[in-house]
């Protein structure tokens, strides 16, 4: 049931968004070139961020056995935001002109050196799940350190399209960023999708999990790669953007239950569509484009609030 309902709500915003254009009164050969180079690349965007992060989001939930693990809180992202950071106020005017394809290979290793260094913090604190939540704290609040030291030193310029950037936009990308992005993406939560069902012997706990014949230490490495693969690829491609990672499994975990399996493809399709409805707003307000994390923080902050206030949010 809960299938069927987010494949009509995927195949209804993407029927919208492309409707937007095509029904509107511009010239055909206008339309046509606004639906290829704009809408097309909008509507992948948005598909293939909300599943990267919400899939890993889940997956980060039960690696680290944490309810309140996504992305963002884990540090993941503050290295991606770094890195935008350097290069967005310190680049000289004269390569401001490379900076649309050098910011994505920025954003997507910075994302992916965070994640190592927390995972190496983390072996060195005996490996536990807590240990890679504190390291991530650590990581994120020097990141966001150096990034206000930054914001001292910056015209204005620079510090607006850097809030720009931290606030998220599915209109940075074009056909080939998603041609270099996707491909991670598609490989990371394809790997993560085929483990789900070796992540639900973990719920158990690592001894249940290594009878059963699970190798954690493997699993857990593998799944933390994954995640950052798919997270940094997605930062790379839209920026930071909040919630959508947290949110959309533990809506979904209270809907479906804790069948990984079941969880993890779920979670891609709904953070896909949550990401579509926000490309649709976009679209609809034409006049201004909407940061991503201002429209997903105020549609998931009273939804988190309600799931807390009901009891809903449980490890």
């Amino acid at each position: 049931m809960i299938t069927a309902l987010l494949s009509v709500l995927f195949t209804v915003a993407v029927a919208a968004i492309l409707a937007v254009v095509m029904l509107s009164d511009s010239p055909d050969m206008l339309k046509q070139h606004i639906t290829l180079q704009i809408q097309m690349p909008l509507v992948l965007t948005a598909v293939l961020v909300g599943a990267a992060l919400s899939t890993s989001g889940a997956t980060l939930q039960v690696v680290l056995r944490n309810p309140l693990a996504d992305p963002g809180i884990v540090g993941i992202t503050s290295g991606a935001s770094l890195v935008a950071a350097i290069l967005l106020l310190l680049t000289p005017d004269w390569a401001n002109a490379y900076m649309h394809y050098v910011l994505p290979v920025g954003c997507f290793l910075g994302a992916l050196a965070s994640t190592f260094i927390i995972y190496r913090l983390a072996r060195k604190l005996l490996g536990s799940a807590t240990a890679v939540i504190l390291s991530g704290i650590a990581i994120s609040t020097l990141s966001g350190a150096i990034i206000a030291w930054l914001y001292m030193l910056s015209d204005a310029n620079a510090l607006r399209n850097l809030t720009f950037w931290l606030m998220g936009s599915l209109y940075q990308t074009n056909w080939p960023i998603l041609a270099l992005g996707a491909p991670f993406v598609v490989v990371a939560v394809g790997y993560q999708l085929y483990v789900a069902k070796h992540l639900n012997k973990l719920y158990a706990g690592d001894i249940a999990a290594k009878s059963s014949g699970v190798n954690v230490e493997q699993l857990t490495e593998r799944a933390l790669v994954a995640s950052a693969v798919a997270v940094g690829a997605a930062v790379s491609m839209a920026g930071s953007i909040a919630f959508v990672g947290l949110l959309v499994p533990h809506i979904l975990r209270r809907v479906v239950g804790h069948n990984n399996a079941l969880l993890l493809p779920l979670s891609a399709l709904a953070g896909a569509c949550m990401l579509l409805l926000v490309a649709l707003c976009s679209e609809l307000t034409r006049a201004i484009t909407l940061p991503v994390s201002m429209i997903t923080a105020t549609l998931g902050g009273p939804l988190l609030i309600w799931a807390l206030s009901k009891g809903q949010v449980k490890g």
